[in-house]
């Protein structure tokens, strides 16, 4: 009975043994842990705090990076408004006095023009005042005269012939003949110009007269045609020469003056415009 008792009792040590054992084991394996937990939480929790501080040092390098640029912007655009409002005053300043200027020069081109017009109003004025607006020359009309007082022997014949005492033929005659003594007085038909003076070979010292219109007339068998000369404007009435006996064509003829007409280079009737 003895020996059974005392069987039990040291299994039970044994197994109390065990258990002290293992749980030591446990004990040291969960202070195993913990201690392994406790070393890599502060690993991560100063890993934490490094890369906290490098985020916080980084926030304020770019904190301080865009004062320095906003500061930078800032003073350099406050510098460009600054420029620009210099300028635009500068720019409004020289606008001001350029049309201050301009309105100077405007006024004293104004002054001036209003002295001038005023001047010359005045000077038109007196001009007015003191001489009279030239009169239009009215148009005299031709009235030509007899070159001498006399009867006319032989009529103008342009068409129709006549009958030449001198050539003894029935001939044209472009002028008529009117009578007069020797060194009767010739006078001008009308006032014009003297345009030649000749000796033609049919109707000896001739004297040719321009008037107005594209009138002309002729002065033949002259005796003297001293009294004008080439050129010389002459009046109606003024003496010219002299009745002769030179021309060939009629000298056959009583003395007496051959008077022509030509109107535009054309002979016409001289009886028709003298009066």
């Amino acid at each position: 009975m003895r020996r059974n008792s005392r069987k039990p009792n040291r299994q039970t040590k044994s197994l109390s043994d065990k258990i002290i054992i293992y749980s030591c084991i446990a004990v040291a394996i969960l202070a195993a842990v913990l201690i392994g937990l406790l070393l890599y939480s502060k690993s991560l929790s100063d890993d934490v705090k490094e890369g906290t501080m490098t985020l916080e040092q980084m926030a304020n390098l770019s904190k301080n990076n865009e004062t320095d640029n906003t500061q930078s912007a800032s003073t350099e655009i406050g510098k460009s408004v600054e420029e620009a409002k210099e300028e635009t005053n500068t720019t409004n300043n020289t606008v001001s006095n350029n049309t201050q200027t301009g309105n100077t020069v405007k006024n004293t081109n104004t002054a001036t023009n209003t002295t001038k017009t005023n001047k010359t109003n005045t000077s038109g004025a007196s001009a007015t005042t003191n001489t009279t607006a030239p009169k239009e020359e009215t148009k005299r009309e031709l009235s030509f005269a007899k070159p001498v007082d006399g009867e006319i022997m032989k009529e103008y014949a342009k068409d129709n012939l006549v009958y030449s005492n001198t050539l003894e033929e029935w001939v044209t005659h472009l002028g008529i003949d009117i009578k007069a003594e020797k060194t009767t007085v010739v006078k001008s038909a009308e006032a014009g110009k003297v345009k030649s003076i000749k000796n033609d070979p049919r109707y000896g010292l001739t004297v040719v007269i321009e008037h107005d219109d594209g009138y002309q007339t002729v002065y033949s068998n002259l005796l003297t045609a001293e009294f004008v000369v080439e050129g010389e404007n002459v009046d109606k009435g003024q003496t010219i020469g002299t009745v002769g006996n030179t021309a060939s064509f009629e000298s056959g003829d009583e003395a007496h003056l051959h008077f022509e007409l030509l109107k535009d280079s054309v002979q016409v009737d001289p009886s028709i415009y003298v009066k």
